[in-house]
């Protein structure tokens, strides 16, 4: 699989909250975020590594202009009105084949990571359209839920919680198909992540979840807080 990071958002959150850094720069367990993620990717077996990142923050790009990898690595810089457009840009720029894509802001434990991408592997491989990773953990400003079916198989996606909870977490494993469902969506007018998952189950495809036990997304300077101190905490 080749590997997507999508780092096209303003990080309006942080920087209203006094956080100077753009968020792609964020230290997380010591490192800029997007480097640790990058090395992360790398380590699974990623075939290539891409980043779609904000034009608007020209220090993000020189800092990964100066960074090797043993994988062929591509950066291209976006403008854009949502995660979904960013998806877009990203995968128009990734070789051809199954992707494994995360938002720049979610932070898990390594060996969640190595779940959520065997994890997606084996559901790509098993003829899955989509792969989501997906946590009982809320801690979020505007979650978005799923309803699982057998096999784990989303059956509903939904702004409302749902019991037991089921939240997805910003990594998405994508096949040749939805690629392209993506672009279409995009051009269709769809404007949200959220929308295209939606439509994606509405059209009868084949979502697959991979479960891990917490996922924090970095909006906000508590959210920094907090996932620095439970990675430090599990590393002591």
């Amino acid at each position: 699989m080749h590997g997507l990071i999508l780092a096209g958002g303003e990080g309006s959150r942080l920087a209203a909250a006094g956080v100077s850094l753009p968020k792609p720069l964020v230290e997380v367990a010591g490192k800029p975020q997007i480097l640790r993620l990058l090395e992360t990717f790398q380590a699974l077996g990623c075939t290539s590594l891409t980043c779609a990142v904000r034009a608007d923050f020209p220090v993000v790009r020189r800092l990964l202009d100066g960074t090797r990898f043993a994988r062929p690595f591509k950066v291209i810089e976006c403008r854009t009105p949502s995660s979904l457009h960013t998806l877009v840009e990203g995968l128009s720029a990734a070789p051809p084949g199954p992707v494994f894509c995360t938002m720049v802001d979610t932070v898990m434990r390594w060996e969640d990571w190595e779940v959520v991408y065997r994890g997606t592997e084996w559901h790509l491989a098993e003829g899955a359209d989509m792969v989501l990773a997906v946590t009982p953990y809320v801690d979020d400003e505007s979650p978005v839920y799923g309803r699982r079916g057998e096999g784990g198989f989303v059956l509903a996606v939904s702004d409302d919680p749902i019991h037991p909870h089921c939240v997805t977490g910003g990594v998405y494993g994508l096949s040749a198909g939805v690629r392209r469902a993506a672009a279409d969506a995009v051009s269709g007018g769809v404007h949200k992540m959220r929308r295209f998952l939606k439509l994606v189950v509405a059209e009868g495809g084949r979502l697959g979840t991979v479960e891990v036990p917490r996922i924090i997304d970095i909006d906000r300077p508590s959210d920094l807080q907090t996932a620095n101190a439970w990675l430090a905490a599990r590393e002591a």
